[in-house]
Order: C-alpha cells, then sequence, then structure tokens
C-alpha cells in the first residue's frame, strides 16, 4: 500500500488572524505576543495546520475555541510555549538553597517546594539534587506543574541525553542518575518519587492545601505583560509560607511587589513574617 504523503500547507498568516491568536494565547495563559512574532506564530502553528488541514489559520483559531474538550487548545499551548531549560540553570539559586535556606530546615520535617512552569523537568531534578545534598533522604517533595501537557510527559519520563546533562556536577550524575540504554541518563527513582507533577494555569485562580518553603518560577513570566507579572507574583507569594523563598529568573522583575515580600539578592525574594517583620539579610 502507497503511503500517503501529507500535502504540505503553505498559508499566510493575516494581520487580523495574528491578532485573534495573540490574544487568544494572552488571555488563555498569558503568553504575550508583540507585533514581529507573525513568523514564529506561523511557524510553531504549522503542525497543527497540517493535521488539521486548514486552509487559514482562522480555521485553527475557530476549531480551537468552540472544541468544548480543550483538547485543541492544549494542543495550540503546547506548540505556543516556550519550553526552554537546562540542569543547573542560574546555578547561584541552588548554591543559595543549599548554603543559607536548607540550614534553616534542618530541624523541620518534610521540605516542600513548588517548582512552578517545570518544563521537561530539569529544574525539579536540579531543585531535588542540591537539596537532597543538605537533608535527610526522604525529607524533600516537589509539586511541579507547567500548562504543557507534552514538557510534562516528559518531565515524567525523566530521561535525558547525555549533552543535556553535561552542566551537572559529576558527583550528583552519579548519585542521583542512572546510565540509560541510549545512551543518555535517567533519574533514580527515589529521586522520582520526590516529584508529583501535575497541570497548571497560572492564569487560573488556584490554592494549594499547603504553603511551601519556596517556589521556583523562573524564566516563564518574561512572556508576560506587567500587569499579568504583578498578578501572577501575587499568586506566588500567598503560596508561600511566612519565611519562605521565592526564585525567579535572573531576566525578570517584580513589578508592584506584594507589601509581604523583601529582597534578598538579584531574583530571590522572601515571605515576611508579618508576627516578626523583616529578615536579617546578612544572617
Amino acid at each position: 500500500m502507497a503511503r500517503e504523503v501529507e500535502p504540505p500547507v503553505e498559508v499566510a498568516l493575516k494581520a487580523g488572524e495574528f491578532e485573534e491568536i495573540r490574544q487568544l494565547a494572552h488571555r488563555t495563559f498569558g503568553l504575550d505576543l508583540k507585533p514581529g512574532k507573525e513568523q514564529l506564530v506561523a511557524a510553531r502553528l504549522g503542525r497543527l495546520m497540517r493535521a488539521g488541514r486548514f486552509g487559514a489559520y482562522r480555521q485553527l483559531y475557530r476549531h480551537t475555541i468552540e472544541d468544548r474538550t480543550g483538547e485543541a487548545l492544549a494542543a495550540m499551548i503546547d506548540a505556543l510555549a516556550t519550553n526552554h531549560t537546562a540542569f543547573y540553570r542560574e546555578p547561584e539559586h541552588f548554591r543559595f538553597l543549599a548554603d543559607r535556606a536548607a540550614a534553616e530546615w534542618k530541624g523541620r520535617g518534610v521540605v516542600e517546594v513548588w517548582c512552578a512552569a517545570c518544563s521537561t523537568g530539569e529544574e525539579v531534578w536540579t531543585l531535588a539534587c542540591a537539596l537532597d545534598e543538605v537533608l535527610s533522604p526522604g525529607r524533600v517533595r516537589i509539586a511541579a506543574t507547567d500548562i504543557s501537557r507534552k514538557a510534562l510527559a516528559a518531565a515524567g519520563r525523566a530521561v535525558y541525553a547525555a549533552d543535556r546533562c553535561a552542566a551537572l556536577p559529576p558527583a550528583w550524575l552519579a548519585r542521583y542518575f542512572a546510565k540509560d540504554g541510549a545512551g543518555g541518563y535517567r533519574v533514580r527513582p527515589e529521586v522520582r518519587s520526590q516529584a508529583a507533577f501535575s497541570r497548571l494555569n497560572l492564569m487560573d485562580a488556584f490554592h494549594w492545601p499547603r504553603q511551601f518553603a519556596a517556589v521556583f518560577c523562573r524564566n516563564a513570566m518574561i512572556y508576560f505583560d506587567a500587569e499579568t507579572q504583578a498578578r501572577t507574583v501575587a499568586k506566588l507569594a500567598a503560596s508561600l509560607e511566612p519565611g519562605g523563598f521565592l526564585f525567579l529568573g535572573h531576566a525578570e522583575s517584580v513589578p508592584e511587589r506584594p507589601a509581604d515580600l523583601e529582597y534578598v539578592r538579584p531574583a530571590v525574594y522572601r515571605k515576611t513574617d508579618k508576627r516578626g517583620g523583616a529578615w536579617n539579610r546578612s544572617s
């Protein structure tokens, strides 16, 4: 039987269609697509255009907003979301967490951390390794969330090519990873058991049953406008326990910082304890 060849779709993205998609992305998951991103959007949505055999981007848009299952929107989010991440990215955050924050947690039981916008999992496993180095086994629990189902599936598999793991300290690679048959590395089961992955849209209202000792939300809000950033930071701060740390990406800022967040160092903030005021930054 002859293989069916999928015909190429060469469709121009019109200005009005780009605006519809831009507004949908902003409204549903906070992505702020600036003018000039038309070619990028067309390229990223090309697979969905071919799969649906759409003759115009407006048809894809209508299909997405009319699909009651939410699958079409999830597919568009997966296509447009930027899932760039890396192991041991911005390493000073992990050193700070190990050297200062973890020292404060030695006397407590389970330490719970939220890794928001966790992408394909590299940040989650870096967090687990950094905390396992200074805390006794079994005390770390990481809630890992992302809006992209595709990224979450990769994070849950926890298998990475060797070149993706090059930035990890060799001792971590030997202790927390195992060689994978394809030449890469797989996160060991005892480390994988410390993380629970779930889909969460930071634009939605959400409430965790507990507050976290630390929240990592790095390099996600650079794609948001200032108003969306401010709302998101407020929700992240509400998810922190008093004294908990919020880590952002170094390219991000905190517009209209909530009153209960104090600056600690670049891209690191701490939630104040209303009973005791600000924390001693030099401690």
